[in-house]
């Protein structure tokens, strides 16, 4: 019983008659009402953080009344899940050609600087090693020559079209180099190569 009222009075009985499921009823409609009414006597809409949603102190709502998309971290993932594909990456072949040939550029780099290898390594005959090497470095600027002319190199593309060819072209440049003027007898004769080994020497 309520405070203020007695049991002779009509009106608590009559409350008392309906049971509880008729105040339970009740008290379910004025809370609806007193929940609806907060928003709807204020004339605006209510947001996410009032109603305890998630995200909803981040979005904002729209004059139309549609709350608008949250807003997106410029921050970088805690763990990376894919990466973007470099420039000049897709196919060299189309896709119902089959994988060889879809990775020739990259197969070609890889085959010849095999060859090389294994030039030097079984040294079959006379400057093997040199040839060999000439090879590993003529490899490399064709793989250069390639992110160059071709426009999909497939995996042979690993970074930029700039940095690679930067960076295939000066490694196999070196390394023809350091091939054509290595000892004994070299087939490519530097003075300012030989004079900076004789002021080391001495």
């Amino acid at each position: 019983m309520g405070a203020g009222t007695s049991p002779a009075d009509p009106a608590s009985a009559g409350r008392e008659a309906d049971g509880p499921d008729s105040a339970a009823e009740g008290g379910s409609t004025a809370t609806g009402s007193t929940e609806t009414g907060s928003g709807a006597e204020a004339g605006r809409p209510v947001s996410g953080a009032e109603t305890g949603e998630p995200g909803g102190g981040a979005a904002s709502a729209e004059p139309g009344g549609e709350p608008a998309a949250p807003r997106r971290s410029r921050r970088f993932p805690l763990f990376t899940r894919d990466t973007a594909r470099p420039e000049g990456g897709g196919r060299a072949a189309p896709g119902d050609a089959p994988a060889p040939a879809r990775q020739w550029p990259l197969l070609t780099v890889l085959c010849t600087a095999g060859a090389g290898l294994l030039i030097v390594a079984l040294d079959p005959f006379a400057e093997a090693f040199r040839i060999g090497t000439v090879l590993i470095g003529a490899a490399l600027i064709a793989g250069a020559v390639l992110r160059w002319v071709v426009p999909s190199v497939g995996m042979l593309a690993v970074r930029s079209r700039f940095t690679d060819l930067v960076t295939y072209g000066l490694m196999g440049t070196l390394i023809v180099l350091l091939a054509l003027v290595a000892q004994p007898k070299p087939w490519l004769d530097v003075p300012i190569l030989e004079d900076a080994v004789r002021f080391t020497i001495r």
